[in-house]
């Protein structure tokens, strides 16, 4: 399973093309380092890419989880899927993103795509900018979800 990690400022051209950075592409760990899932993130005004492999884990949580004869978890699948799309690098190593999909997050011709574990996000540069916690909050949150967890050895 793949690990992002890094912020890459991109350029979004005027078809929705963007060239996926080399050092982004040198962390892709899968059978299919050429095709990724692009979905609206749930939480926040932006996108996520998933690597096949990644799209195919994320789905088979979405299986477990919920049962096709739920009116409640039908619609959560409805929303989950909505909007989703399979791109693939082409030859030059750019990826062509929907435009209704950048549409709905606000991206224009700046973006930023950052490594999040096992996804990328997709921002519109100027609210990858403003979407962040100032040191004090960040570390109370880290204090908050890490510190009462005990460490394991891996």
């Amino acid at each position: 399973m793949s690990t992002f990690i890094g912020d890459y400022e991109c350029k979004v051209d005027e078809k929705g093309r963007v060239l996926f950075p080399s050092s982004l592409r040198k962390q892709v760990k899968s059978e299919s380092p050429d095709r990724f899932v692009v979905k609206k993130d749930i939480y926040e005004e932006c996108l996520v890419l998933y690597p096949m492999e990644e799209w195919e884990h994320q789905t088979a949580i979405i299986r477990r989880n919920t049962n096709p004869y739920n009116k409640e978890h039908n619609l959560f699948v409805r929303e989950f899927f909505r909007g989703t799309a399979e791109v693939t690098l082409d030859s030059n190593g750019r990826l062509l993103l929907p435009k209704r999909l950048l549409e709905m997050v606000g991206i224009g011709r700046d973006i930023v795509m950052a490594g999040m574990n096992g996804k990328i996000e997709i921002w519109a540069k100027e609210r990858y900018e403003t979407a962040q916690l100032g040191s004090s909050d960040f570390a109370n949150l880290a204090e908050r979800i890490l510190g009462s967890t005990p460490l394991k050895d891996e």
